[in-house]
């Protein structure tokens, strides 16, 4: 039995290597193909796990397929050619996040052979949405590595911060980002906490977003403060050693909430200009309010003069929004006990 991991971004590896690793176990073959157009090939391949294919682009990728004739292809997205790929392999689509944006749906306008889906509310969605097309609730194989006690965290005292200190997390999406929102010298007004700064991998690899780069080096010439390099693709560690995050409308906030604890949702971004003025009803349609579920998810600040008093006193009383974190939890992530992996792993091995 072949299985291949359709890797067009590097920040699926988080995603599929919990599925890999039990797959490895179970000694089936596994297979990384990589995208060149997308990712840096001299900074990531000795990051990624097990074997690897390298391509230039989707055209290239389906060649192989179709030359390689795997049993099961797992995708991140969308992916066209599957009638051709159907002939002579089966396909699992696994979402890379969670996060409100319609495409977390609209990936499976093209069916695959299943779709593996993490909670109760999103599996009751896409059901309606597609009811011919077979989804499996199995929970978010990402979290596993948490909740198995594999993931053991960031050594706060390798990267030279205080464990004596509360640790916060930072870590905004690239757009509609708050990055920018963020004086250059925030980590100092925040001397008493340790700042982990966890960028999206877009920050660092698309040029348009090369001022987000400034601030991030500014940032980490602060004592307190670690900012993650582009090679850091994991967001886990980060997420196991914080005690709060704080981000905007990236799906780590559900990530972070299902392990009960608290989080701080920045809601003042910098829109690109396709989003503003004229444009504005561009944003409400991709991040307007059917789409940005996060209302309940924790506190809410509006600028970032209200962050310090909003850390303060969330950390202080980070019981507030238990109960609402729980609900996050079933209906976004569903079950958490480290299987989820295991779950996907055995249904494969069921349709071999």
């Amino acid at each position: 039995m072949q299985v291949i991991f359709d890797t067009q971004n590097i920040y699926y590896i988080p995603q599929y290597y919990p599925i890999y690793k039990v797959l490895i176990e179970n000694n089936i073959e596994c297979i990384f193909v990589c995208y060149t157009g997308k990712n840096d090939q001299s900074v990531f391949a000795k990051e990624i796990p097990g074997n690897q294919v390298w391509v230039s682009g989707k055209e290239q990728a389906l060649d192989y397929y179709l030359k390689t004739k795997p049993d099961w292809i797992f995708f991140g997205n969308a992916f066209q050619g599957l009638e051709q790929i159907h002939q002579y392999s089966k396909t699992a689509q696994l979402g890379h996040g969670v996060g409100p944006k319609p495409s977390y749906y609209r990936k499976s306008d093209t069916p695959m052979t299943v779709r593996f889906m993490e909670g109760e509310l999103r599996l009751r969605i896409i059901k309606q949405m597609y009811p011919e097309d077979t989804f499996v609730q199995v929970g978010f194989s990402k979290l596993d590595p948490i909740f198995d006690g594999s993931e053991q965290g960031i050594d706060l005292v390798a990267k030279q911060l205080d464990t004596s200190k509360k640790t916060l997390l930072y870590a905004p999406t690239f757009n509609p980002s708050s990055l920018e929102r963020f004086p250059d010298n925030w980590p100092e007004k925040f001397s008493d906490y340790n700042v982990l700064i966890k960028p999206h991998a877009f920050t660092y690899t698309r040029k348009q977003y090369k001022g987000q780069r400034k601030k991030l080096k500014k940032w980490a010439s602060y004592a307190n403060c670690y900012v993650a390099p582009v090679e850091d693709y994991s967001l886990l560690p980060y997420l196991k050693t914080a005690d709060l995050l704080i981000s905007e409308a990236s799906s780590t906030l559900f990530e972070f909430v299902v392990l009960d604890k608290p989080v701080i949702v920045a809601n003042f971004f910098k829109l690109k200009w396709s989003y503003r003025g004229p444009f504005s009803y561009r944003f409400e349609k991709r991040f307007g309010k059917d789409n940005v579920i996060y209302n309940k998810i924790g506190t809410h600040i509006s600028k970032f003069s209200q962050l310090k008093n909003a850390v303060k006193q969330q950390l202080a009383n980070p019981q507030e929004y238990r109960e609402q974190r729980a609900q996050y939890r079933q209906d976004h992530i569903g079950p958490v006990d480290g299987k989820a992996s295991q779950r996907i792993v055995d249904y494969l091995l069921e349709r071999r």
